[in-house]
């Protein structure tokens, strides 16, 4: 297999390795199997991406999405090793910074969080329950 970093397999395998091992062997199966990892691993990484300006646990969820990948994808290996250096990177810069920094960082995320859930209708929503009415409380796009 081109590009893949799998070392010789032990003498007996179990298991995923044993059912993955059995797969390797039957090449479109094989390949229906790369291609659901694939189509899995960008899902969960891209419900991740989007989830990164929000509370919660966005970056987690573009790890996992990674790790998905990078369990049938050499290229999704070398970047989730990349990209976890690059996150600890970032993040010590951003512990070493005052409290000014995360007060902005703060601000900004609610911010971010507010205007969604506006755009997306919630407030409307939420407000129709208790009898509140008002146009700016409904989505933009209803206009």
């Amino acid at each position: 297999m081109t590009g893949d970093l799998h070392t010789s397999p032990p003498a007996e395998q179990t298991g995923w390795r044993a059912l993955r091992a059995r797969l390797a062997e039957r090449p479109r199966l094989f390949l229906v199997y790369r291609i659901a990892v694939a189509v899995a691993g960008l899902v969960v990484l891209a419900v991740g991406i989007l989830a990164i300006p929000y509370p919660g646990p966005g970056w987690a969820i573009v790890f996992a999405g990674l790790g998905i990948l990078a369990t049938e994808f050499a290229w999704a290996r070398r970047v989730l090793g990349w990209l976890r250096e690059k996150y600890r990177q970032g993040m010590a810069w951003y512990r070493a910074r005052g409290p000014m920094l995360r007060a902005v960082t703060a601000m900004a995320t609610v911010v971010v969080v507010v205007a969604t859930v506006w755009v997306l209708g919630t407030f409307g929503i939420v407000g129709s329950w208790i009898g509140v009415e008002w146009k700016w409380l409904r989505s933009p796009l209803t206009w």
